[in-house]
């Protein structure tokens, strides 16, 4: 008996050797959320929600909404309703990301309220499509503005404007696998950036108004075309410009003290950037009248223009520093939804290692730069992103509905934050039109591959996850460990408490 303890005790003790053979930084990994959470007091929370949401959609879709609905006051209108279902969204993902500490956003909520198969869909596509088109997008926004004023006149060869997005994509993956305190501090100076030009286009406005210039506001809802489709379509623009909303979701467990500066951040950032949104069309609406917006090329660029002639090379300059802010804020937020993923067991397995060095989640960072390279390179991604766009509403309208049922299904969870059942219920309708309003008003064969695309989930799901074949681990086993040792990343330490 006590030569089968001792043999016992030898075997727990190598199996200790080994495992501090194949995982020497320990304390490292022990100490990712640990240090990571330094970086996100409130002000940084705030930082984040601004940053994400504030980029080229201010930029871009005012056109957009405008040409739905055809004038003034509709428009304003709509930008306004936009603030207010992103805050009730947020609202409804304030209670379940503290009810539910985990990073991912939608992921983790999914996955408790419905089970393993709809969180699988909705990261299938998310990280596939939605994310990684979403992030291109928004790169070679920044791309078109960084290279219009060396192109006067003429739009800049597609070459060139595709060239710099993916050398965009690229620096803000290394910024973000290098360093999370790095990509925080960066995207505070670029929030502060984008908000001196928001400021300069709200004062200037302002400053119009107060002179007089109200021509283009007198008689605002004549010739408005108002319709459920028109609205609903009008709605799904606006909505780009405010996506980002629920992004302080995707890194819960990198807040400090989230149970109150979740609910916080999203309180004074959504409201903050509703106020901007509002101020800035008014602003374009003192300069422009709604035909000379709606043929625009660039609407901010047209404001300058007219406004701060002699200096209106500002505008371009600082339109480029808050697309590139918003892409290195949906990055930073995309890489943990990536992450999570590989944690679950639901992507590969060496996306949810940490690096060892920098305590980032270093190879669901790169994996998303990757995909979003790959967006860069057909030549209309406009038309993809908004045929895939209402594919986020889906999951959005059942991320919310998740939080209806688990009133009822998970009654002993504790709630910090409990917002009335009717929030979730108004947010919940407004998804289910917003996703059936372009199919019904604009039927095309483009919405039918997305829902098969999502669909296609299931074969993945039913393959690779649930019945776990064997010769794909056989092959993704020696691509996980060099993967690992090219990189220096490790599995993160699960910290028991």
């Amino acid at each position: 008996m006590g030569e089968e303890g001792l043999k016992k005790r030898k075997g727990e003790h190598k199996g200790r050797e080994d495992r501090q053979s194949i995982h020497s930084h320990e304390p490292q990994r022990m100490n990712l959320q640990k240090q990571a959470k330094l970086l996100l007091f409130p002000l940084c929370g705030i930082c984040m929600i601004v940053g994400t949401i504030i980029g080229s959609g201010i930029f871009v879709s005012p056109k957009s909404v405008l040409a739905n609905v055809e004038a003034v006051g509709p428009c304003l209108t709509i930008w306004a309703a936009c603030g207010v279902l992103a805050t009730l969204g947020a609202l409804c993902f304030a209670e379940l990301g503290t009810m539910i500490t985990k990073s991912g956003g939608e992921y983790p909520y999914l996955m408790e309220a419905f089970g393993p198969i709809p969180a699988f869909l909705f990261s299938w596509t998310s990280l596939l499509v939605t994310k990684p088109c979403s992030f291109a997008i928004i790169c070679l926004s920044f791309a078109e503005y960084a290279s219009a004023p060396f192109y006067p006149g003429c739009d800049p060869p597609q070459v060139v404007t595709k060239c710099l997005a993916a050398a965009a994509i690229v620096v803000i993956t290394i910024v973000n696998s290098l360093s999370v305190k790095l990509g925080s501090y960066l995207q505070n100076f670029l929030t502060a950036a984008k908000m001196i030009i928001v400021t300069i286009i709200i004062v200037s406005g302002i400053v119009l108004l107060a002179q007089g210039k109200t021509e283009n506001f007198k008689d605002s809802f004549k010739d408005s075309k108002i319709s459920v489709s028109s609205i609903s379509l009008a709605f799904y623009n606006g909505l780009w410009a405010y996506d980002g909303w629920n992004q302080l979701n995707y890194i819960t467990e990198e807040l400090k003290n989230p149970y109150r500066n979740l609910p916080l951040s999203i309180i004074i950032g959504i409201p903050l950037v509703t106020v901007c949104y509002v101020l800035i069309n008014i602003s374009y609406f003192t300069v422009m009248t709604s035909t000379e917006l709606l043929q625009s090329q660039a609407v901010a660029v047209t404001f300058g223009d007219r406004v701060l002639y002699p200096a209106s090379w500002i505008v371009p300059l600082f339109v480029a520093f808050s697309t590139i802010g918003s892409a290195n804020g949906t990055c930073f937020t995309a890489g943990r939804l990536v992450y999570v993923a590989g944690r679950e067991g639901h992507m590969l397995k060496v996306l949810s290692y940490i690096s060892v060095k920098h305590l980032t989640p270093a190879p669901a960072i790169m994996f998303y730069g990757a995909i979003a390279i790959i967006y860069i390179i057909p030549g209309d991604i406009d038309t993809l992103i908004n045929y895939f766009s209402f594919a986020v509403w889906i999951f959005y309208g059942l991320t919310v509905f998740a939080l209806i049922v688990m009133r009822f299904t998970r009654k002993d969870l504790r709630r910090p934050i409990r917002i009335p059942i009717i929030i979730p219920i108004i947010v919940t309708l407004v998804a289910i039109i917003l996703v059936l309003a372009p199919i019904i008003s604009a039927p095309e064969l483009a919405y039918l591959y997305c829902i098969l695309f999502i669909l296609s989930g299931l074969i993945v799901y039913a393959l690779f996850v649930h019945l776990k074949l064997n010769w794909p681990q056989k092959i993704s086993n020696p691509i996980t460990m060099h993967l690992q040792m090219l990189l220096e990343v490790v599995p993160e330490e699960e910290v028991t408490e």
